[in-house]
């Protein structure tokens, strides 16, 4: 069974689908029971994973709409990279010595009601002192290590249904 056919198409707009469910279900039970509150770049990230999901989702639904299979996966790859980018960034400030780690922020809800948006949106995609912070790890990986893993991973998932054509019975 080749990429082509609609059935393995079908698995792959349903594996981004589900895996960015798993990904944002931890994201709320590491928020809610363990109690660790999301970076400024956490919440970048989630809102990529949130914007996969959703075309993930238009893509798996839309099997007969070629032109409109092709812009979802054209639009999931685009945020897989604003993803990668993002986590790239959490993974490198993670990475820095102590001494040069940026000072930590109010937080966004102070951005959010005393900054324009544009400002807070600027420093949402910046990060600061507590995105340097590993609070978690699995296996030896940092969240935003692990994160930036599934974009990649994601992105391949992307680029597979972007450049591959579908098969018309």
């Amino acid at each position: 069974m080749s990429v082509s056919s609609p059935y393995s198409r079908g698995l792959l707009w349903l594996a981004a689908l589900l895996s960015v469910i798993g990904l944002m279900s931890y994201a709320i039970y590491a928020e809610k029971v363990l109690y660790l509150d999301p970076c400024p770049l956490c919440i970048t990230q989630r809102m990529f994973y949130i914007g996969i999901g959703l075309f993930a989702a238009i893509g798996l639904f839309s099997s007969r709409v070629g032109w409109l299979q092709r812009l979802s996966a054209g639009l999931m790859a685009a945020c897989a990279i604003g993803g990668i980018v993002t986590a790239g960034r959490q993974v490198w400030l993670q990475h820095l010595p102590k001494d040069q780690v940026p000072e930590c922020g109010p937080g966004l809800q102070y951005w959010l009601e005393n900054e324009p948006w544009l400002q807070t949106l600027s420093l949402l995609f910046k990060g600061d002192g507590n995105c340097a912070e590993v609070v978690w790890t699995f296996m030896g990986f940092s969240m935003g290590e692990w994160s930036l893993a599934w974009f990649v991973g994601l992105l391949l998932i992307a680029l597979t249904l972007f450049f591959t054509r579908r098969r018309i019975d």
